[in-house]
């Protein structure tokens, strides 16, 4: 007797498996994702016989790379693109993606390489006029302009460098539906996986951010591709950031900072002069430290301030760090320095606009709060790098040396560091050593 095939479902987000139909994953609470599959009794894929012979690590070459023509998009994929490398580029509409590609295109066209870029969004006249306007004409870049995937993908042979614009457009004819679908953005990213691999040539695919932030499409995308590099800037700037959050051939903590002009994107040669300005005079609550981007360090002004509230539960804001660190340092300073918080309004704020993640800024966060609340102002020459634990001491931080010849080079002559701290520290800044917090406020605020 014959065996009958089970059916089960399949959510193509993020691969939660059902035995029943339902509207939204229980997974991932992502609706109509759930597709059929008919598999044998037991359940299991039937084994699958292959020519392919198992290899000793050591016969195995390393990729080779390739500069993208920018060295400082080649900084944060770890050294340029990778043979047979499939890279995602992720962002908002009009961030400028296409053109940041565009401008890689002919950078490497004009070097020598062959360059093809597919794009199903726009045709053949609107790429070219923008391509003039980034003076990336030449004739190395061959366009494609369709949504036909398979076609796109008939020219790759004789080309070293390929970008595809965007996963959301293309259709695919391994599967039904629109293009955009999960299941189309699946089956589209999965082909150029497999022509890359067989060919070995670098592959870009572009990809379209959610209102949530999120690149759109199923999540098994960001999987499937080497690296993902998010591109993103305000609104109402003309400055870009893009960071790697996935990067198989290098690290994801590198920051690339651009500028939108006319003539295209252009990378900022000096970075820490984007969120620091040196002011002529002091006020309470500013205080600066040195941040790692990676492998940049960028100086960070950071500007609290305190408001006498009548209120019985004052009120904690922060823009550019976690609200919960300042809680958290709120409380040391109450413990462990004697610096009443809980009868002020706070208000903290990173100028320029910069995330802080690094606790290398618990220091200057700290003492720019009890700055705010005494009424006091901080030496303008200062610079404060340490990470503060609950019992109020001051920990050492990564990198001491990069940071503070950072500093010493904006004109820095002091820094409050932790007593365990060891490093090159360069001769023109003179080190303050702190056991604690209150050691580092009386060092600056006697």
């Amino acid at each position: 007797m014959a065996k009958k095939n089970m059916v089960r479902y399949v959510c193509s987000n993020c691969g939660n498996i059902s035995l029943t139909w339902n509207g939204r994953c229980s997974a991932c609470d992502m609706w109509g994702t759930y597709e059929k599959e008919e598999i044998d009794e037991s359940g299991c894929e039937k084994p699958r016989s292959s020519d392919l012979m198992a290899v000793n690590i050591i016969d195995v070459r390393p990729p080779q790379r390739f500069t993208s023509g920018i060295p400082e998009l080649d900084r944060v994929l770890g050294g340029g693109w990778v043979s047979g490398g499939v890279v995602l580029l992720g962002g908002q509409p009009g961030i400028g993606k296409s053109t940041l590609l565009l401008q890689v295109c002919g950078a490497m066209a004009a070097r020598g390489e062959r360059v093809l870029y597919i794009s199903g969004e726009e045709s053949a006249s609107q790429v070219a006029l923008r391509a003039r306007r980034l003076l990336a004409l030449h004739n190395n870049l061959d366009l494609f302009c369709d949504t036909d995937l398979d076609g796109a993908l008939s020219h790759v042979e004789g080309h070293g460098f390929v970008v595809l614009d965007s996963v959301q457009a293309m259709r695919s004819s391994l599967e039904d539906g629109w293009p955009g679908t999960p299941s189309q953005v699946r089956a589209v990213a999965q082909q150029c996986i497999d022509s890359a691999k067989k060919t070995g040539i670098p592959f870009v695919v572009v990809g379209h951010i959610t209102k949530e932030g999120r690149i759109a499409g199923p999540m098994l995308l960001e999987h499937m591709v080497d690296a993902v590099l998010l591109f993103s800037g305000e609104d109402t700037s003309a400055y870009r950031m893009i960071r790697g959050t996935k990067n198989r051939y290098g690290n994801t903590d590198e920051l690339g900072i651009f500028e939108m002009t006319e003539k295209g994107l252009i990378a900022v040669e000096d970075p820490s002069g984007l969120y620091w300005n040196k002011a002529d005079v002091s006020v309470p609550g500013v205080a600066v430290t040195v941040v790692m981007e990676g492998s940049i360090p960028l100086m960070a002004e950071i500007q609290a301030l305190a408001s006498a509230t009548t209120f019985p539960y004052p009120k904690r804001t922060s823009r550019g760090i976690d609200v919960n660190k300042v809680h958290l340092l709120t409380a040391v300073l109450e413990k462990r320095a004697k610096t009443t918080c809980n009868m002020f309004d706070i208000y903290l704020n990173v100028a320029g606009g910069l995330v802080v993640k690094d606790p290398g800024a618990d220091l200057a966060l700290a003492v720019a709060l009890a700055s705010s609340v005494h009424e006091c102002s901080l030496p303008s020459d200062c610079c404060f790098l340490g990470e503060v634990g609950l019992a109020g001491e001051i920990r050492p931080v990564g990198r001491i040396g990069t940071r503070l010849r950072e500093a010493a080079r904006l004109g820095f002559r002091k820094a409050i560091v932790s007593h365990q701290q060891k490093g090159d520290f360069p001769k023109e800044i003179r080190i303050c050593r702190a056991v604690n917090i209150r050691d580092a406020l009386q060092e600056v605020m006697p």
